[in-house]
Parts: structure tokens; C-alpha cells; sequence
């Protein structure tokens, strides 16, 4: 060990590969007394010019002991590392064949998996289109398969965005008057709480109010089958110019034919009555203009005929009144403890 390598190691200006000189000169000392004095000596007189108490050259030596250390642990890491590398490469080649097997089986369940709850996360999203028409209005939809829809005064459509599977199904309650695009392959299917109506393309009617006792269907063009929405059972194919009534009580279906323009009409907005009693009239009035009309039971057996187009609410009751001897009474309006108010009720009782 030359004096210029130990003052530059004294005053940390050592290479690596001088660090390195070092450490083995003192390794090869065997960690001996003698060896520690022969270091001391040897750095006093290469710092003629430096005071070297014994304090700080126990402490210089220790730096040199601690760099050897940290060079066997550095050199056993290392070592350690390549074998163990070495080893888990090995293991790897003997296993890889045994688990490759049950890997590919959970990568594709997993894969199945995910595309199952990405179907079911897509139709939730697709099945969540809903359409409604308020009290006193009408509007037209138009679905992905290009079927038109025209929904009469309080009544809604619930429809997926685009159609996927092997049908076209659509919900409804209350009425509406459909258009349905031809797919030979693809039935679209019009379900309420009671009946369901399939069809493979036509023009078609149906009306299934909430409040109603009675289910009607009325085909245009085209062909539809009519089945128990409860039970499944087909209750019969109507043929164009049909008119059907489903009791929902009874389960009981009356057939008319002809004269079905006067089911379709409202969607022109002209509303035709023929023989039809006064708390049907009373029914078809309040959706159509939002209001509460009450009957009462002095004239429970009036019917009326008559075709109204587009007239407004007030001038309908003057011309019932001058049509039989009723009369009509308009309540005031009430208001809600949210500050809304109460619908308008109009009161028919006998003059």
C-alpha cells in the first residue's frame, strides 16, 4: 500500500477501483492487532503534516471494516440473487407444463365472466329508455328498428335503445297506436301487465290503462297474435279490421270487426263516441285534458255519440248539456302543502 493511495482514502478522493485496493490490503492483514498498528503507522507517516489522535484513527479503521462488510454483503446479495434466479427459472421449466392448463381454464372463465357482466351492464343500460306522455298531450317516438309509436294522453313506453336477441319487446301502459318495421326473424312483441300482442310488421292499436278493466286491441294491417301475459296461453290471431276486448277479470275475450277508425282516431286528434256511457266519456276526458271529472250516480246510465275534434274541455260540457239534461260544476283548485295545486274536478250531476 503506497502513502498517496491512504491520504487520498484519508481524504475521500478515492476511486472505486482505489476503494476496492484498499479494502483488500486490509483484508489480507488477517484482522490482526498487529495488522491495525501496521495500518496506523503507515497513516501517521503519510500525514506528516496532520495530527492523528488515536480517537479518530479507530474511527477511519472502522469506515474501512464497514466498507469491507458492506462489500461480502453486496457480493453475497448478488450471489444469492443469480442463484436464486437460476433456481426459480429451473422450477418454472419443470411446472410450466402442469399449470398451464388450469392458468388458460381461469383466463377464460375470467374472460366469460367479465363478458357476462358487460352484457348484463349493457342491457341494464339499454332497458332504460322511457317515454311519457302527460295528462292532456300526445307524442310520436320513433325506435333503433325505425317502428313508429304515437302514445295518447297519459301513457308510456318502455324500450330497450337498440334491440338485441331474438324479439323486440317494448312495455306499455295505457295506449298506444304502433307501426311496426317488418322483421321475419325478429317478432316485436308489445307487453302489458295482463296481455301481450306479437307481430311480425303491421299497424296496430292498444289500449291498457292502469285503471281499466278492459284490454283493447285493434290491428290495422297485418297479422297479430294475442296471448295471457299471466299464463303464456294464446288466446287467438286477429286478422286486419279486428277489434278485441280482453277482460282482465274473467280472461274473457269479445271479437268485433269493422269500424276501426274510431279506436285510431285519436291519434289525429279526433275523438269518436258511439253508444259509449258517460263514465267512459268521463274517463277519456280527464286524461285528455288533465282533469278530474266525477260522475254521479243520478247519471250513471247516460250514453253519448259524437265526435269531438280538438275542442277544447269547456265547450265539450256545454254540448253535453245541451245534448241531455245534465249539468257540471268546476270546483275550485287546491293547493298542496309542497305549493303545487290539486288537478282542476269538475262535477256532472243531473239538472
Amino acid at each position: 500500500m503506497n502513502k498517496e493511495l491512504i491520504v487520498k482514502y484519508l481524504n475521500n478522493q478515492c476511486s472505486p477501483a482505489e476503494l476496492e485496493e484498499v479494502i483488500r490490503w486490509v483484508k489480507s492483514k488477517q484482522w490482526s492487532e498487529d495488522a491495525k498498528d501496521e495500518v496506523i503507522e503507515c497513516w501517521k507517516s503519510a500525514c506528516d503534516n496532520v495530527e492523528i489522535d488515536d480517537q479518530r484513527i479507530d474511527s477511519i479503521f472502522d469506515n474501512i471494516l464497514n466498507e469491507i462488510e458492506s462489500d461480502n454483503t453486496r457480493y453475497l446479495q448478488t450471489h444469492n440473487e443469480k442463484w436464486n434466479y437460476s433456481k426459480v427459472i429451473r422450477l418454472i421449466s419443470r411446472v410450466a407444463v402442469i399449470l398451464l392448463i388450469p392458468v388458460l381454464l381461469l383466463f377464460s372463465y375470467t374472460i366469460s365472466e367479465r363478458n357476462k357482466i358487460a352484457q348484463n351492464d349493457f342491457r341494464n343500460i339499454t332497458d332504460s329508455l322511457e317515454v311519457i306522455a302527460p295528462m292532456g298531450s300526445r307524442t310520436v317516438v320513433q325506435l333503433s328498428d325505425s317502428t313508429v309509436i304515437h302514445l295518447n294522453s297519459g301513457s308510456k313506453i318502455k324500450y330497450p335503445q337498440i334491440f338485441n336477441g331474438d324479439s323486440r319487446e317494448v312495455t306499455l301502459t295505457g295506449e298506444a297506436f304502433f307501426e311496426v318495421t317488418h322483421k321475419e326473424d325478429m317478432p316485436f312483441i308489445v307487453k302489458t301487465e295482463f296481455l301481450n300482442v306479437a307481430v311480425l310488421g303491421t299497424s296496430f292499436n292498444v289500449s291498457a290503462y292502469n285503471n281499466q278493466n278492459i284490454i283493447e286491441t285493434t290491428l290495422v294491417k297485418g297479422k297479430v297474435r294475442i296471448e295471457n301475459a299471466k299464463t303464456n296461453e294464446e288466446l287467438g290471431v286477429m286478422i286486419p279490421g279486428q277489434h278485441t276486448d280482453f277482460n282482465i277479470s274473467d280472461g274473457t275475450i269479445k271479437t268485433s270487426t269493422g269500424e276501426v277508425n274510431k279506436f285510431i282516431a285519436w291519434i289525429d286528434g279526433v275523438t269518436i263516441f258511439e253508444e259509449t256511457p258517460i263514465t267512459e266519456v268521463a274517463d277519456k276526458l280527464s286524461r285528455m285534458f288533465n282533469v278530474e271529472i266525477i260522475v254521479k250516480e243520478s247519471i250513471m246510465d247516460y250514453n253519448y255519440t259524437v265526435t269531438l275534434i280538438d275542442e277544447p274541455l269547456y265547450q265539450i260540457l256545454d254540448l253535453m248539456t245541451l245534448a241531455s239534461p245534465i249539468k257540471y260544476s268546476i270546483l275550485k283548485r287546491e293547493k298542496n302543502p309542497d305549493g303545487t295545486y290539486s288537478k282542476q274536478r269538475i262535477i256532472l250531476d243531473k239538472k
